[in-house]
């Protein structure tokens, strides 16, 4: 069982049991790189370090990794425009390569990687983000729970 980012065609691809489903996304506007601080999105291989949200609201915003209590809404939307929405579930990134996406000023987990759900008004297919790989929340829901700690993430060009 194993996820593939398919940064130049937007897409997440999880391969289980031979089966293959797959989500558009958006990753980092800035293109790829390690280096922190860059707002890329990292390459390589990576392993999912933790899951959080389990029982959260879809929706259900997070900061530092961490319920803050409201749920989004396109009223709270537009009251905070500009905010770097985290909704949903996080699946936190750990670069598997020292050197290159582990340790030092390239690695993944402390630059706060992950794969987060988005406001349902982004677009996915088009790179927009931080350096996180975004979905929409209804497709993150559904990959969630074929995922677990440990799992192998690819993420490449």
């Amino acid at each position: 069982m194993s996820i593939t980012v398919d940064v130049g065609r937007q897409r997440l691809v999880l391969e289980k049991d031979g089966l293959l489903r797959e989500w558009a996304v958006s990753t980092g506007l800035n293109g790829v790189g390690q280096r922190s601080g860059s707002l890329q999105t990292p390459l390589g291989q990576h392993i999912i370090r933790a899951r959080i949200g389990d029982d959260l609201p879809a929706r259900a915003v997070l900061k530092g990794r961490r319920f803050t209590g409201e749920v989004w809404t396109p009223e709270l939307h537009q009251q905070q425009p500009g905010r770097d929405w985290v909704l949903g579930r996080i699946l936190w990134l750990c670069g598997k390569e020292p050197g290159f996406n582990r340790l030092g000023e390239v690695d993944t987990q402390r630059r706060y990687i992950y794969i987060h759900g988005t406001p349902d008004s982004e677009p996915m297919g088009v790179p927009m983000s931080h350096g996180c790989v975004r979905m929409n929340c209804d497709d993150l829901l559904e990959l969630y729970p074929l995922t677990c700690a440990g799992m192998t993430v690819t993420i490449h060009e």
